[in-house]
């Protein structure tokens, strides 16, 4: 059985850039991304020179057109609190952004596949979280 994975930005653009096999980090996985991770892409194209925007518009593109999208509902809502009270409480807040990424994985009981291994995700009660390293 496949498993269910949230997506974080950083595999994303590492596929885009050449330093993650799509194949060999998703395979039969039933991948999906956050809300936020799709506005995180889209601003990426939005910032891209005009040398790159095309190519970038593309990539993102395609992404979301094969990828289904978490919404940021009111069950994510009350795990990202949690979360976010818990991250304070111990002294570790993460960024908006992260922590609606790791609510979303959590709330719909998907692993979150990351290269941040930073952001401390498998630290968060509820969260499960695989660090995919780049090549």
């Amino acid at each position: 059985m496949a498993r269910r994975v949230i997506v974080d930005t950083g595999v994303l653009i590492a596929i885009e850039r050449g330093r993650l096999d799509v194949d060999a980090v998703l395979g039969l996985d039933d991948a999906a991304i956050a809300a936020i991770t799709a506005m995180e892409l889209l601003v990426g194209v939005e910032r891209a020179d005009e040398a790159r925007r095309q190519a970038r518009a593309v990539h993102v593109e395609a992404i979301l057109a094969s990828l289904p999208v978490e919404p940021y509902t009111i069950g994510v809502a009350r795990v990202h609190a949690r979360l976010a009270v818990a991250a304070m409480a111990g002294g570790r807040p993460r960024s908006a952004n992260d922590m609606m990424i790791a609510a979303t994985a959590a709330a719909t009981s998907r692993v979150l596949i990351t290269t941040d291994a930073s952001a401390g995700f498998d630290q968060l009660t509820g969260v499960s979280a695989e660090i995919v390293k780049l090549s």
